[in-house]
C-alpha cells in the first residue's frame, strides 16, 4: 500500500508572495529558536490530510470539487503578525488576514464536512484564518523575547491582495533538504464538478 502525505491549500499570489518572503526575511536571525516556512514553499494551508492512500486520491479530488462549486470566488488581505495560541507566547508566528476570513471560514468549514465522509478526522478547535510563517523548535516552550519584539515591530505590516479562486491538493516529501511540494490537482471556486460524480471511479487518475 503506497501513501501520499497530502494537504490542501490556496497558491498565494506572486505578490503576496514576496510581501511574506520578504517579512519572514525581516522576522528571522541565526539560531533564533524558530523553524520559518521555507520562502519558496509558502501557500495558505486549509486542512493538512497526512497520508493518504493513493487509490483514494480521485476521491478527495472530487470531494474538494464538490466544495468548491459551491463557493465563489472572493479577495484576501494579508496584514499584520502574531501569535497562537498568543502573541505574547506564541509557538506557531503568522501574518493576519483582515479581508477574506469569513469566506475562508467558510470554504474550511465545509472542506471539514466533505471530508468527514471521506474518514479525515475533522480538525478539534475552531479554524482561525491566518498565513503560518514558522513555528517555534521542539525543545523550546515559545519564542523568545527578541522574536516577539519583532512581531510586535510588524503588527500592522500589509502585505496585499489578492483573489482566492483555487484550491489545490498538494503531496509533501520529505528529504535531507528539506520538505518539497507537489501540485496534485487544482481545483477553481465556483465551477461545477468536471465529468460529474462518475469521475470517482476513474482509474486513469495521475498525480501530478
Amino acid at each position: 500500500m503506497h501513501t501520499i502525505r497530502s494537504f490542501v491549500a490556496i497558491p498565494l499570489s506572486a505578490q503576496v508572495g514576496k510581501t511574506a518572503r520578504n517579512l519572514i526575511r525581516d522576522l528571522s536571525r541565526e539560531k533564533d529558536g524558530i523553524k520559518w516556512v521555507p520562502t519558496d514553499n509558502l501557500h495558505l494551508t486549509l486542512k493538512f490530510l497526512g497520508e493518504v492512500i493513493d487509490r483514494e486520491v480521485p476521491a478527495v479530488c472530487q470531494a474538494l470539487r464538490r466544495v468548491c462549486r459551491d463557493q465563489q470566488p472572493f479577495t484576501l488581505e494579508f496584514s499584520g503578525t502574531g501569535g497562537f495560541p498568543t502573541s505574547d507566547r506564541p509557538r506557531v508566528l503568522w501574518a493576519g488576514i483582515t479581508q477574506g476570513a469569513e469566506e475562508l471560514t467558510e470554504l474550511v468549514s465545509a472542506l471539514e464536512t466533505e471530508l468527514a465522509d471521506l474518514g479525515f478526522k475533522p480538525e478539534p478547535r475552531d479554524y482561525r484564518p491566518h498565513l503560518t510563517l514558522g513555528r517555534v523548535r521542539s525543545g523550546s516552550r515559545t519564542a523568545s523575547e527578541e522574536v516577539i519584539e519583532r512581531l510586535e515591530r510588524n503588527a500592522k505590516r500589509y502585505l496585499g491582495q489578492m483573489p482566492a479562486d483555487q484550491l489545490r491538493l498538494y503531496s509533501s516529501f520529505l528529504d535531507k533538504s528539506g520538505p518539497s511540494y507537489h501540485v496534485m490537482d487544482t481545483i477553481p471556486l465556483g465551477v461545477a464538478a468536471v465529468g460529474g460524480e462518475e469521475a470517482e471511479d476513474d482509474d486513469d487518475f495521475e498525480t501530478r
